[in-house]
């Protein structure tokens, strides 16, 4: 007799079916697990041979086989020894033979029979559900599981509980969601004094998504600013929600089922591998760029990451996702995010002007600031000076203005954008191609539409050569955010002026 039972195997987000059968057969006793399993799934033998003990179950004196197909499928993770366990217990008679149908299952089993968390419910429940089937999983995962909907759940907390379940002694109840956080409130820009035209620059890349790098000495505010960024976006749309969720659940991050819907703010130290940046290692397990998915990413002392790191990022900042090269296996991860950056002028801090100057000027900035390539900084829409807070900024009162008013307007904008897309409301935008950020071909062709002196002043700055074919595009976008905050239907010559004086600190940065 063959007992079967369904699980899933984790490509990126996506949870691939992958049966379970278990066989009872003559021949020398032994347990074999074959399917293409790494170290985990080999050691689930003596987990569930553990288990059974815990259980008083002994397993039978008979050759035990354990296919996990498709066997050329790479097969990683604890959490196929629920599954192996449970179609054990049915070709051994434990369990009805037909109470695992319609039903898939993960987990990992401790040695006492109890059934442990392990990472991805939710995308496994998606999985599920989407088969026709129902997910039967660890306890501790329920909450989060229970997200996907109506598929049905079962959680729980320990392998002779499911016993009981099937044999109808015990009905286990079905889980209810976990709770949804609001998240941690973000800072106030109104704690910010002086800095106005970095504030302006913050609230036109919250306004259309743009990637944005502040530049000034210590001091001066940059990551101050920068962490005030999330306050200035929407909250996730049920979509990004989803979507933000099964990275994170892949990532093992979902605490008890919670989750929220504050966007991602992600802020690596610059020690930060390339691996640690884009996803990988012996799993291959999403990087800071997918888990700042629907969100943003900050990298503060920006020249210090590696080289290979920092362009590592320049194919998921124009796609939208990243590939996880692997011998034996490609692995996608979603990885829409906007970028915001810091850096100092040079390695010094203070650069080449005031008081506390690099005595090295210019040298010692032109040889920290090449430190970044010029075909990343290319991706950069907004690049803006910040100078050092005055003790005449610090003795002001507190601007009028603060993250509720500057949100309003970004918002405002964000609705101008839902609409020219066709989407009804204003809150589900870090999605492409809603944000001006993200359009591209005859869709930004058509929102761009400028009068005379705006197609004449982007042409003289393309002549003049500072700006490349991406950047040229780039900067029809942030004119098309800074007229879209100004409630403007076209793109006049002041909206295009104020995008070319971003990207010419652009240029110059690259040329230094």
């Amino acid at each position: 007799m063959v007992a079967r039972i369904v699980t899933v195997a984790f490509e990126g987000v996506e949870a691939r079916r992958v049966d379970v059968e278990v066989q009872l057969t003559g021949g020398a006793v032994t347990f074999m697990v074959v399917g293409l399993g790494d170290k985990a799934v080999a050691e689930s033998r003596e987990r569930v041979r553990a288990a059974f003990a815990g259980l008083g179950l002994a397993l039978p004196g008979r050759r035990i086989i354990a296919n996990l197909a498709p066997a050329d499928l790479p097969k990683e993770g604890s959490h196929y020894d629920l599954p192996i366990a449970l179609a054990l217990m049915a070709s051994m008679g434990v369990i009805p033979a037909d109470a695992l149908d319609g039903w898939a299952a993960v987990g990992e089993l401790s040695l006492d029979g109890r059934i442990v968390q392990v990472a991805g419910a939710l995308p496994a429940a998606m999985a599920a559900g989407a088969q026709g089937l129902g997910l039967i999983c660890p306890q501790a995962c329920g909450p989060e599981a229970a997200w996907a909907g109506d598929t049905r759940v079962l959680a729980a907390p320990s392998l002779i509980s499911l016993v009981n379940h099937f044999r109808g002694s015990q009905i286990l109840s079905a889980p209810r969601p976990g709770p949804m956080l609001e998240g941690e409130a973000a800072p106030d820009l109104r704690d910010v004094k002086g800095q106005e035209h970095a504030k302006r620059a913050l609230e036109i890349a919250a306004a259309g998504g743009h990637n944005l790098l502040f530049r000034g000495p210590p001091g001066s505010g940059k990551s101050m600013m920068a962490a005030r960024l999330p306050g200035l976006l929407p909250p996730l749309s049920p979509e990004e929600l989803l979507e933000t969720s099964m990275v994170h659940s892949v990532a093992g991050l979902i605490a008890k089922g919670a989750l929220t819907r504050a966007r991602p703010f992600r802020n690596p130290h610059h020690s930060a591998s390339m691996a640690a940046l884009t996803g990988g290692g012996l799993k291959a397990k999403p990087g800071e760029v997918s888990l700042a998915h629907n969100g943003v990413l900050f990298l503060d002392e920006l020249p210090e990451f590696s080289a290979q790191a920092l362009d590592s990022l320049r194919q998921p900042l124009e796609t939208g996702e990243v590939m996880v090269a692997r011998a034996n296996a490609h692995v996608r991860y979603p990885a829409r995010f906007q970028l915001v950056a810091a850096m100092n002028p040079c390695r010094c801090g203070s650069g080449g002007l005031g008081k506390g100057a690099c005595g090295r000027a210019p040298r010692c900035q032109a040889d920290y600031q090449r430190r970044v390539s010029g075909p990343f900084m290319d991706r950069i829409d907004l690049i803006v000076d910040v100078p050092p807070v005055t003790a005449a900024d610090l003795a002001l009162p507190a601007p009028a203005e603060g993250t509720a008013e500057a949100a309003a307007r970004v918002a405002a904008a964000r609705a101008l954008q839902a609409a020219r897309a066709g989407v009804a409301g204003a809150s589900q935008l870090l999605n492409a191609p809603l944000l001006n950020a993200q359009v591209s071909g005859e869709a930004l062709e058509r929102a761009c539409a400028m009068d005379g002196p705006a197609s004449t002043l982007l042409a003289r700055a393309a002549e003049a050569g500072g700006l490349t074919a991406r950047g040229w595009t780039r900067t029809l976008r942030l004119s098309r955010t800074i007229a879209d905050l100004e409630g403007a239907e076209a793109v006049r010559r002041v909206h295009v002026a104020e995008a070319l004086a971003y990207r010419q600190a652009g240029a110059e940065l690259e040329r230094a």
